[in-house]
């Protein structure tokens, strides 16, 4: 395995390659068309009678929670009559399934978006919720690769990424200019949402323009909410409405950070169960152990959702297993009521906890805040797809499918090896 060089990787736990290969470099989403995603929906799902109308949303260099929005607006309801199964790049063109309560077809075709493409598929009766899809397909190019030996190096890491990469959460998991969603969710845990919204609103980051890294840096040295308020672009709604809750609200913190949707708001606690994955999978590595090479305490996590834990006498049978692509190893992500196994992971994830005063309670307390459950679940820690790939000139094309969760970026950088701004 080889180490990442990039501090940002490094910060979000990213610190391992699969390969030694050297990286093919480049960049990722030149344009949005370069980064083209098609969700594979659940067949079947909700019947073909009920209240929720069922819309394949296409759309193009759009954040989803801003195009959900923009959608409710033109059909004069709330964002929250609107659910998806998958949230989606930005810089992208991606195609994926929407449900919306209590609209008809005709009110949906005429909606007319730039750069948005609604289709009525059909009703159901119920909601689609994340997690809700089989998987997504990838077609995505990188431009301005390194053409020596580029033929071989795509050839060594096509096989490599077959028997698997580190199953990382990828940058935009964590904010793709600003990667602060796990730092607001450690906050949110803390209980101490005053630092979780200085940290929303005022923590600016060097690929940001000047002029709104100096409006972070001013709210959060003198907590002026009408004055950021005054000086924020109206695009950044996000921050307007917390500023504006703020300053109708003086020191209602909790309050302003309700002014988020609550999918956004639950992201950021699930951002830290993902720093905490990405960190506990890093620190394996380090511990010398191996993506494929089982150890007593290890979770095994089957293609059906089973789970299995490793003992001395089971180990060589898991091995077989594991290179057979029947289960892989897991690290368990805590919540407020499952807990681990046992692993070594868990105790390196038990120890990250401490270091910020964040106890298993502390979920539940935010499950309440933020009104979503986080249970805990057990995550592959190899991430195994089988790649088409083509190349022209200095250019390479790679499509692939991912199952939920997963991220082609985690395929992307396995390939590149490059500095992670250059794949956002």
């Amino acid at each position: 395995m080889k180490q990442s060089s990039y501090p940002l990787e490094r910060e979000l736990g990213m610190k391992y390659y699969a390969s030694d290969a050297d990286g093919i470099g480049g960049k990722l989403r030149t344009t949005p068309q370069d980064f083209v995603v098609e969700e594979i929906p659940l067949e079947g799902k909700g019947g073909t009678e009920g209240p929720y109308l069922i819309c394949t949303l296409t759309k193009t260099n759009w954040e989803l929670q801003h195009a959900v929005k923009e959608i409710a607006n033109r059909l004069g309801i709330s964002h929250r009559r609107i659910g998806w199964a998958g949230t989606k790049d930005r810089n992208a063109i991606t195609t994926q399934w929407i449900s919306i309560y209590n609209v008809t077809a005709e009110q949906v075709e005429a909606i007319r978006l730039k750069d948005i493409v609604l289709t009525p598929i059909r009703n159901s009766n119920e909601s689609l919720a994340l997690g809700q899809l089989q998987g997504n397909r990838f077609d995505l190019v990188i431009r301005e690769a390194d053409t020596t030996d580029l033929e071989e190096r795509v050839r060594v890491i096509t096989e490599t990424a077959r028997e698997g990469v580190p199953n990382y959460f990828g940058l935009q998991r964590f904010g793709a200019i600003r990667p602060v969603t796990h730092k607001v969710g450690e906050w949110i845990l803390r209980g101490d949402y005053e630092q979780a919204v200085l940290t929303y609103i005022g923590l600016a980051f060097p690929y940001e323009a000047d002029g709104i890294k100096a409006i972070r840096s001013a709210f959060s040295e003198s907590r002026d909410a009408g004055a950021a308020l005054h000086a924020l672009p109206v695009q950044m709604n996000y921050e307007r409405a917390m500023l504006h809750h703020l300053y109708t609200n003086p020191g209602d913190y909790a309050g302003a950070l309700h002014e988020l949707p609550p999918k956004l708001l639950s992201m950021f606690v699930s951002a830290y169960q993902s720093w905490l994955f990405n960190s506990a999978l890093s620190r394996r590595f380090d511990d010398g152990y191996t993506l494929t090479g089982p150890v007593p305490g290890d979770q095994l996590i089957f293609a059906n959702g089973r789970t299995d834990i490793v003992t001395p006498a089971n180990a060589p049978a898991a091995a077989i297993h594991i290179r057979r692509g029947r289960c892989s190893i897991a690290i368990f992500m805590p919540g407020k009521d499952k807990t681990g196994s046992g692993a070594s992971s868990d105790r390196i994830i038990a120890e990250l906890m401490a270091e910020s005063s964040i106890t298993p309670e502390a979920f539940d307390r935010a499950s309440r805040f933020v009104e979503t459950k986080f249970d805990g679940a057990y995550r592959p820690i190899s991430l195994r797809t089988a790649i088409e790939s083509s190349m022209d000139g200095n250019t390479v094309r790679l499509k692939f499918t991912l199952p939920p969760g997963h991220y082609a970026t985690t395929v992307c950088r396995e390939f590149m090896k490059t500095d992670p701004v250059r794949m956002i």
